[in-house]
């Protein structure tokens, strides 16, 4: 009966307006989630089959949810060197738990970055998901693969100990009085073994003619504490120009100190490439301009940083920078098909497409933004707009059903 029809295709508008506004009202809630991303109901007419002629009955309409979740939101600038963004396409892979994942363990995918360190070192988001990355491994690569998850680990900056820099390389920018060089001229330098320990090699310049010294290196105070190869004296000849012209009987960029030392100390030999081609001999007071010394003692992390490429890294209070793991990203074919998860987070569905785990900026991926933060895509004033909209629409459908049941009385009323 068309009348019935009718009276159903006003509740199938109740119920599909109904959807609209709990969509609206989603996003208006959500208008500061970091990384939110705006849902829309939109409509679909429902076609019944006309049994009669020149009868009419309504289908009514159907509301369909759509997600716009590969929008891309505005990326806004933050104060924590931890919150992240991704610029492109791309999710953060996340889970539930920190120490002992396992494959079992669900992982979804995020773009709220507003990630922290926790109290056990892990990297958290404020919805309580932990980042996944591949860990760096002792080569120094990453087990980069686009498929396996479960390379991925919850990233911990917290528990990895305090970084050591042993000397490997020393430069040395000094003058040696070529005139008055009656008093041996001495170079203190300060350098660091493999357990973080400082020591201080000495350098002794005694002159045997014009452009012709020795150069005596040993420990001090105690100068038992290392033998070294070459040995005591090392000849040091210069040009005529006052310019270095061999150390060791080799180029003078070419030097190397192998160090042994004492037994007692436990430690492993430890050879020191040693540049000397800023080191002259003029007629001018002898003087040490400078010395550089990759070497660093026992540091403690200070600070976390974290690369366009993804890479997490650790700074330490000795200027030494520890790389952690990489971040990686997943990417959809068709990210809208994804489905919500609590927490700002989607699943995979089969409507997605295949996943592809991708580092940052690698095929297609997005980079990683730091100390930035993706805003949510709704725009307030669309949302008001809808929101009239549909209580105007909703209120139409009741008139429908309040017609509909007049009609109906009418008929009911022609037995009386």
């Amino acid at each position: 009966m068309s009348i019935n029809s009718a009276l159903l295709a006003g509740v199938s508008g109740l119920v599909a307006n109904s959807s609209a506004l709990a969509a609206i009202s989603d996003n208006i809630s959500n208008v500061n989630t970091v990384a939110y991303k705006r849902n829309q109901v939109n409509f679909a007419n429902v076609v019944t089959a006309q049994a009669v002629k020149g009868r009419y009955s309504a289908g009514g309409v159907q509301g369909v949810t759509r997600q716009f979740v590969s929008q891309q939101g505005l990326i806004q600038s933050s104060g924590s060197a931890t919150d992240l963004a991704i610029s492109g396409d791309g999710f953060f892979i996340a889970t539930n738990k920190g120490a002992g994942l396992t494959a079992a363990d669900q992982r979804v995918f995020t773009r709220q970055g507003s990630f922290s360190v926790d109290a056990d070192g892990y990297l958290k988001n404020d919805a309580g998901l932990y980042l996944q990355g591949w860990p760096r491994q002792s080569d120094g690569t990453y087990n980069v693969n686009p498929s396996q998850l479960n390379n991925l680990q919850s990233i911990n900056v917290k528990n990895l100990g305090a970084a050591v820099t042993p000397t490997t390389q020393l430069g040395v920018s000094a003058n040696i009085d070529k005139v008055n060089a009656t008093d041996p001229t001495p170079i203190d330098i300060d350098i660091i073994d493999a357990a973080g320990g400082r020591h201080t090699l000495r350098m002794t310049f005694t002159q045997n003619a014009v452009n012709d010294w020795d150069l005596d290196i040993e420990t001090v105070p105690t100068a038992t504490d290392a033998t070294f190869t070459p040995a005591n004296p090392i000849p040091v000849t210069f040009n005529t120009d006052g310019t270095i012209n061999t150390v060791g009987g080799v180029a003078p960029d070419a030097f190397t100190l192998n160090t042994v030392w004492d037994a007692a100390l436990g430690l492993p030999n430890q050879d020191i490439a040693v540049d000397f081609t800023k080191l002259t001999q003029y007629d001018d007071t002898s003087t040490v301009n400078s010395i550089i010394n990759n070497g660093a003692g026992v540091g403690n992390i200070v600070a976390i940083e974290v690369s366009e490429e993804g890479i997490v890294s650790a700074i330490y209070d000795n200027d030494q920078i520890r790389d952690v793991a990489k971040i990686g990203i997943a990417t959809f074919p068709n990210s809208d098909g994804l489905a919500q998860a609590s927490g700002n987070a989607y699943r995979a569905t089969l409507i997605a497409g295949e996943m592809t785990i991708k580092e940052a900026g690698v095929g297609g991926a997005g980079r990683v933004s730091p100390s930035s933060l993706e805003a949510s895509t709704v725009d307030l004033s669309a949302e008001f707009t809808g929101l009239i909209q549909t209580q105007k629409a909703y209120s139409a459908s009741s008139k429908i059903i309040t017609t509909a049941d007049q009609m109906l009385e009418e008929l009911i009323n022609i037995k009386r």
